[in-house]
């Protein structure tokens, strides 16, 4: 479902921390080491440690923005579906993705099954990782924002939201890897 006239779930603590416009900002260089985190994987039921693929696997961060189980963001919805559709690509070229909302628990397993994700789907409803990587907010929700990191963890390439260019494409995260 795309979306609904169904609020119930919007107006919690993360819609009104996220309510005021903060710009992305362009603050993590490229080929630094990225700021590691730990959260939930609701599609595999685990916990995941970025660092964990550092020396390992290049991995793609696709923060989104889903605002509940009901209401997806009408910029991020295509992207998510590009993203799942195109998942195997991305593993068969040795890629992870790891996509990260800031819906709860509750409201991302929903999200998994409503949309059938095959990809990781990290859970970070307190915003603290969307913050660390400042990928911005606006009305209830943090901004979408895509950074893709090389096999030791360095950034490599990083799109930040705007309302001419909402989300990298699949060819261009795919590209990163030419």
């Amino acid at each position: 479902m795309l979306t609904s006239t169904d609020f119930t779930g919007l107006l919690n603590e993360r819609f009104f921390r996220n309510l005021l416009p903060k710009p992305a900002l362009d603050e993590l260089r490229l080929t630094i080491l990225t700021p590691d985190f730990k959260l939930t994987d609701v599609t595999n039921n685990r916990t995941i440690k970025l660092s964990d693929y550092r020396g390992q696997q290049p991995v793609i961060l696709a923060f989104t923005r889903i605002f509940t189980e009901k209401q997806y963001c009408p910029f991020c919805y295509p992207h998510i579906k590009a993203l799942n559709e195109n998942y195997e690509e991305f593993t068969k070229r040795g890629i992870e993705i790891l996509m990260i909302t800031s819906t709860d628990k509750h409201q991302s397993q929903a999200v998994v099954r409503d949309l059938g994700l095959k990809m990781p789907l990290l859970i970070n409803p307190s915003c603290h990782i969307f913050r660390t990587y400042h990928t911005g907010q606006a009305l209830g929700a943090p901004l979408p924002a895509q950074f893709v990191l090389d096999k030791d963890g360095k950034l490599i390439y990083r799109h930040l939201f705007s309302f001419l260019d909402h989300n990298a494409s699949v060819e261009t995260l795919l590209a990163q890897f030419q």
